[in-house]
């Protein structure tokens, strides 16, 4: 059995989940191959992820893919992107319709093991808060840590979450649009094009 079935199979969390407003069953979405070059490190997938069963099928998927200047054919192509979130499956909705926070125990039990299966990665692509303190040991917040994004480029480019929760932060910081992007967009050619 592989990682990716190992994943797939999970049901460690199915009594949390069961227990939140959605009252769903756990849904892995790993989406990995050890010959990726470029890792995307998000937070958890949404309920359309849920539902789709392929990561980023919303429109923050939309948004992301746009920032990193990636077509969808490019973006889902498991032998040259890694899409691996914190936690591998929808955590819910709290009593008032909001997301939960990744589960720590699924990035506690799998998220190493993951990254050991990811040798040719060359980009990493840091999408929110619970990505970024895992993959930087960070305790900023991502204002912050995305103001700091030469210290980590060009192998790693540090991002707020695209999703349209976010529109406000992108309005009230520019710089992103005008600086980041550019450099992003640039990197993620050179890297596939390698």
């Amino acid at each position: 059995m592989t990682l990716r079935d190992e994943i797939t199979n999970c049901r460690i969390c199915a009594e949390r989940f069961a227990a939140t407003k959605t009252r769903h069953q756990p849904r892995p979405v790993p989406w990995f191959t050890p010959t990726a070059r470029v890792l995307i490190a998000g937070q958890a997938p949404g309920l359309r992820v849920h539902r789709s069963g392929k990561p980023f099928t919303d429109a923050s998927g939309d948004r992301l893919r746009d920032w990193l200047g990636m077509p969808p054919e490019v973006f889902y192509d498991l032998s040259r992107v890694a899409i691996v979130p914190m936690a591998f499956c929808f955590p819910g909705y709290n009593a008032q319709g909001y997301d939960l926070p990744p589960p720590k125990v699924c990035g506690q039990t799998w998220h190493d093991r993951v990254m050991a299966e990811l040798p040719q990665v060359r980009l990493r692509v840091l999408v929110g808060g619970a990505a970024h303190r895992y993959h930087l040991g960070t305790k900023a917040g991502v204002t912050e840590t995305v103001q700091n994004w030469r210290a980590y480029a060009p192998d790693t480019f540090v991002l707020p979450h695209p999703s349209w929760r976010n529109t406000g932060w992108l309005t009230k910081n520019p710089w992103f649009g005008e600086e980041v992007l550019p450099a992003l967009k640039a990197r993620v050619k050179e890297v596939l094009n390698d």
